[in-house]
């Protein structure tokens, strides 16, 4: 199996797994390596060897603003991808225009008190060879098969989370 066949069952099981603490977490980060690597350095593991891809969770701390952590992550090399989990307000884009204007706390409160507010939570995953995948699951349909799993659905999480394996 390769990279991209295990992609799916990598956020698949990192979705489940964030998804068994509940709603209203921080923001969690995964890194991909190759299962084989891992078990070569640490044969004492158990691993699920039918997929080639394994998710280690990185330790963060409270992070005030992530697009700036982003922009100074960097990989070793035996890391071939990696996974962020966020969780988000999101509105239709003609709610857009019945926001505030002025301080981010006020156009957040009334986004978060918006009649067509959605939590979600977002799931990116990159490759260091371009490929993503992407999950989002609704607070409101909070089912392991409600979970929409596909390519781009978040591009511009998915081009940051790539931008950290920038050589």
């Amino acid at each position: 199996m390769s990279f991209v066949e295990s992609l799916e069952s990598v956020v698949r099981e990192v979705e489940d797994h964030v998804a068994s603490s509940g709603w209203d977490q921080p923001i969690r980060l995964f890194a991909l390596v190759e299962t084989a690597t891992l078990l070569k350095s640490n044969p004492d593991l158990t691993l699920d060897t039918s997929l080639t891809l394994t998710s280690v969770e990185q330790e963060l701390e409270e992070l005030d603003d992530f697009e700036e952590f982003l922009g100074t992550l960097a990989w070793p090399q035996d890391v071939v991808g990696a996974v962020v989990v966020l969780e988000r307000i999101v509105l239709p884009t003609t709610a857009e225009s019945e926001l505030p204007e002025g301080q981010e706390d006020e156009v957040v409160q009334a986004a978060m008190n918006h009649p067509d507010a959605l939590d979600v939570r977002i799931v990116s995953a990159v490759l260091r060879s371009g490929e993503n995948l992407n999950a989002v699951r609704q607070r409101t349909h909070d089912t392991a098969d409600a979970v929409a799993v596909a390519p781009d659905i978040v591009v511009s999480l998915n081009d940051q989370l790539l931008a950290t394996f920038a050589e």
